[in-house]
């Protein structure tokens, strides 16, 4: 057989260069060498890194394979930070004195109890907690990967480096170490396992086995790249094996060793006693985990063999020097300056800048779209943005290619996941009205022929609760239901959803009871039908489980915030069936995979790489002493995969200058790549994508908007007038037509706050009751706000105000006793010329002399006199009219000579600090206003000059024909302002 190899050989290392493409490079050479006839490469057992990488040497076997092979068994090993399954191959070895792995939801919610334990009075609460257990089992992972025990938390370098530290770094190591502690006796005591921690012994346990008794069959570890110990080890003797090999990704065995050397100890110190990572390690530089690992096996880089089979669709072999001189470590890179053209040329390689993510997404499918046409030609997204990722995959479907996002979608944004968090927020929020909405609203709910009815009633809801947020609580909804006609629809609902309101805090284990009960009631078996509701169904039995043996108890407020956490980490990938040539990648999903057009997007800092983030419980001198990698270790990861990108035929690399918070900087890497260009930047600029996605959505230029002037016909213009109505048509008659001849109004926001209008009803209503009984103030304000189911925010930051401006009318009223209401909050309606004029009079004062007082009551300011003077603020003087005509059937005869603005706003010269009044008579030093004798002839006037112009005559209903009036930007939108307001006449 052609794989038998003699014993004692060294160790069989080879790398495939990035510009060969490792998935098909790798068949392309695993065939020939370990293929026997009948089995084809059954004997063979392939070790990779991930599932996903799984997927993609499967894919490279299909095309190779040409009339059909038997594949070899594999087994996903590596990137242990992935959580991944070790596979099938390695548990049956005879490890069966290894105990079982521990549940890391188990352990998550153990850890943090046993927070809540060593914080005491000081440990966080509900999600606030749970995420902190979340960081401790990260560090405890990244640690154990390491073969880092709690012993060396103890060790004297490590307490002598924690005893230079700042208080809080102190505090957070001993409290870290304490829970590690407490944790691993634990295991102990139930005869368990971390995962990472079974993994290594598996890992250990197959080195010691294969050392022992080699497998007969051959064994071969390809694209692992995670240079953890005990890996390390196991690759290290698969490397030794009779018909062994590790195949290594992207190696660059051209580079030169002194650059090699520039890159740091990597995990061995420069001299003897040396900590294994220094400060002035190269960690962000993509072969720094390959030297590190190479370390770890014990390997010289000059014993790796290039791996000389080419993969299908390979570039040039100058595409690898290139990227070896792109990524020069900071030393190195000097050597630029007297790098030839042709050794900085990247051909196939372009740059293209958007000018935000949407254009960037919409010009990277127009890329993708333009590739597909060519037959045989397969495109890859790769972009750590998930967010992009998914506006690709819509901009797609114009063209409909369906393009599946391989890293997958976290649960928290789904359907299913979204109900399940819409309903906690619900419990929460204690059904305030936009989390309520939205779950009633969820495209599952009542899924199916039923859903029609259902969103009819939910609109009639929805209408009556907009406005400010009521009191909390299921209670003050029925009521709003009857008002809204679907009293019979929410009674059943609200018994769904009636469970979730009842617990403050309680075990989370009830509270996924009560959730997953509602939304079956809710929205039947499609919560669960697709993969969203199988992953969420899995999540809810595993948290439910758990959280019921341990213990773990969460409030009302913080289940939303915890569910949606644990939901982020959860990636809920799309079934197959999308269009066969179009891949999008995350940056994991990408590693072995090729294809024609590569197009790495969101090639911006913050992105790709991502930020570096502090561990949040040992200092970077901490791990740096326990032999750990440093935090920007990540950064080198991210740009080993660009490199690997970077090999394909073609190659975008996109960018958008700006993001949803402003200006982007450029990725550290793409700069590096327009340095590295030079003057041959421009000619690998793509800037035709671009302009066509600025122009895919462009139509001929629309002829300049006039502004509106509509021109109803006599039947339509002849509608009643109010005499706030007829300020409107004055000011801007369009408004007026909008309101009063269409009937347009505009709507409140759900969960509003509260604004002139509620502020002013509430005032009006207050003021009636105390007109009507004379009860105290105090106790009518308090049962209006009840029967309004005011939400108790409402009530605290509006109650105090109201009730400082109407103590100071009850004192204004008081103050003179000659004057006397007559009436309040009445409605009057006469018929002048044919138009019915109506209004409501807030308070009519009859005063000394037999005569009335106009009082008017503002929230606010009151109209300045020059807005009387020039018309555009007519309600006084109107309701002056309505009353000498005889519109008030309790008056006859009545006379008005005093008109008044009753403002409740602030006024420091008040006892109360709140109210005063003001008049538009021109009297006193007053210098802006009407006469008191000619207010009324000259309210007449304005009266007829409107009724003339519009509801009897033809004058056309402009938009803002006076701009200058003060009014409402409510139908601004609708007259299309911005199109018109800026033209010349």
């Amino acid at each position: 057989m052609r794989w038998r190899v003699s014993e004692g050989r060294g160790p069989q290392i080879y790398s495939i260069a990035a510009h060969r493409g490792f998935a098909d490079a790798l068949v392309a050479g695993l065939i020939p060498r370990y293929s026997e006839p009948d089995v084809g490469l059954a004997r063979l057992t392939l070790l990779l890194p991930s599932s996903r990488a799984m997927r993609t040497v499967q894919e490279a076997f299909v095309r190779a394979s040409g009339g059909g092979l038997l594949m070899p068994r594999m087994a996903a090993v590596g990137d242990l930070d992935l959580d991944e399954t070790l596979g099938a191959l390695l548990d049956p070895l005879g490890a069966a004195d290894i105990p079982p792995a521990m549940s890391p939801t188990r352990r998550w919610l153990r850890i943090a109890e046993l927070l809540r334990e060593e914080m005491g009075p000081d440990a966080p609460r509900g999600a606030a907690l749970l995420r902190l257990a979340q960081d401790v089992a990260r560090t405890m992972d990244r640690l154990l990967i390491e073969d880092i025990g709690p012993e060396e938390l103890q060790g004297d370098h490590v307490i002598e480096i924690v005893g230079d530290l700042a208080v809080h770094w102190q505090r957070s190591v001993r409290l870290f170490a304490r829970v590690q502690a407490r944790w691993l006796a634990e295991l102990g005591t139930i005869g368990a396992l971390d995962s990472a921690a079974r993994r290594n012994r598996l890992f250990d346990h197959a080195a010691r086995r294969w050392r022992a008794v080699p497998p007969v069959t051959p064994v071969v570890a390809a694209g692992v790249t995670s240079a953890s110990p005990a890996l390390a080890n196991l690759l290290r003797v698969v490397s030794t094996l009779p018909a062994g090999a590790v195949i290594l990704p992207d190696l660059d065995l051209a580079m030169p060793a002194a650059v090699w050397d520039e890159l740091g100890a990597a995990g061995k110190g420069v001299n003897p006693g040396d900590p294994p990572f220094a400060e002035s390690d190269a960690v962000t530089h993509p072969q720094y985990h390959l030297k590190l690992l190479l370390n770890r096996m014990g390997v010289n880089r000059e014993e790796v063999q290039p791996w000389h089979r080419r993969g299908i669709g390979a570039a040039p072999p100058e595409r690898s020097h290139a990227i070896s001189n792109l990524f020069l470590p900071p030393e190195a890179s000097t050597a630029w300056v007297g790098l030839s053209a042709d050794k900085r040329r990247l051909a196939g390689v372009r740059l293209m800048e958007s000018d935000n993510p949407e254009a960037e997404a919409q010009a990277i499918a127009l890329l993708i779209r333009q590739a597909v046409a060519a037959p045989e030609k397969r495109v890859a997204l790769v972009t750590p943005d998930r967010a992009l990722a998914r506006r690709v995959v819509q901009h797609l479907r114009r063209w409909h290619i369906e393009a599946d996002d391989s890293a997958g979608r976290p649960l928290s944004i789904t359907a299913a996941g979204r109900l399940m968090l819409q309903l906690a927020q619900v419990a929460a929020e204690q059904a305030a009205p936009v989390p309520l909405i939205a779950a009633l609203a969820n495209p599952l709910v009542r899924f199916g022929d039923a859903r029609r009815d259902w969103l009819a009633a939910l609109r009639k809801f929805e209408l009556q609760l907009r406005g400010p947020r009521p009191e909390g609580g299921l209670e003050p909804l029925g009521p709003m239901a009857a008002q809204a006609g679907v009293a019979e629809w929410w009674a059943p609902t609200a018994a769904i959803l009636a469970p979730l309101l009842e617990g403050g805090e309680l075990l989370l284990a009830d509270w996924l009871d009560r959730l997953a009960a509602a939304g079956e009631l809710l929205a039947g078996d499609a919560l669960w039908a697709r993969e969203d509701g199988r992953a969420l169904a899995s999540l809810v039995e595993d948290l439910r489980l758990h959280a019921r043996e341990i213990g773990t108890v969460i409030a009302a407020e913080d289940l939303h915030v915890a569910l949606r956490d644990a939901m982020e980490a959860e990636a809920v990938r799309p079934p197959f069936g999308g269009h066969p040539r179009v891949s999008i990648y995350g940056l994991i999903e990408s590693r072995m995979a090729r294809a024609d057009l590569v197009i790495a997007a969101g090639l911006n800092e913050g992105t790709w790489p991502a930020r570096s983030a502090t561990d949040p419980l040992l200092a970077p001198a901490v791990l740096r002493g326990l032999g750990v990698p440093g935090a920007d270790f990540r950064i080198g990861l991210s740009a080993h995969d660009l490199a690997a990108a970077m090999g394909a035929p073609e190659v975008v690399l996109s960018r958008a200058r700006r993001d949803e918070s402003g200006p982007a900087i450029a990725s550290r890497f793409l700069l590096r790549v327009q340095a590295l260009l030079g003057e041959l930047r421009p000619a690998h600029r793509e800037d035709r994508a671009p302009a066509l996605a600025a122009a895919i959505d462009d139509a001929p230029a629309a002829a300049p908007y006039p502004r509106p002037q509509p021109m109803p016909d006599a039947a339509q213009r002849k509608v009643a007038l109010s005499v706030t109505g007829l300020d409107r048509l004055r000011a801007d008659p369009y408004q007026f037509y909008a309101s009063s001849i269409l009937s347009l109004s505009e709507l409140d926001a759900l969960d509003a706050d509260p604004g002139p209008a509620w502020q002013g009803e509430l005032a009006h209503l207050i003021l009636e009751d105390w007109h009507r009984t004379g009860q105290p103030m105090q106790a009518l304000a308090d049962a209006r706000l009840e029967a309004m189911h005011a939400h108790p925010l409402t009530r605290a930051l509006w109650r105090p105000r109201l009730m400082k401006a109407l103590e100071w009318v009850e004192m204004e009223v008081a103050a003179d006793p000659q004057r006397t209401p007559a009436l309040w909050e009445e409605r009057g309606r006469m018929d002048y010329r044919g138009v019915t004029l109506h209004g409501r009079i807030d308070r009519l004062d009859r005063l000394a002399d037999g005569s009335f007082a106009v009082v008017d009551y503002k929230t606010g300011r009151p109209p300045s006199g020059a807005q009387v003077e020039a018309g555009y603020a007519l309600q006084l003087g109107t309701l002056g009219l309505m009353v000498e005509g005889g519109a008030f059937d309790k008056l006859a005869d009545a006379r008005a000579t005093r008109f008044e603005y009753w403002s409740l706003g602030r006024n420091d010269k008040s006892v109360t600090g709140f109210g005063y009044i003001t008049t538009p008579i021109k009297e006193g030093n007053k210098r802006s206003g009407i006469a008191q004798r000619e207010f009324l002839p000259q309210a007449k006037v304005f009266l007829d000059a409107a009724l003339d112009a519009w509801i009897l005559g033809e004058a056309p209903f402009t938009a803002r024909l006076n701009p200058d009036a003060p009014g409402y930007a409510t139908y601004d939108q609708l007259m299309r302002l911005d199109e018109w307001a800026g033209q010349t006449e």
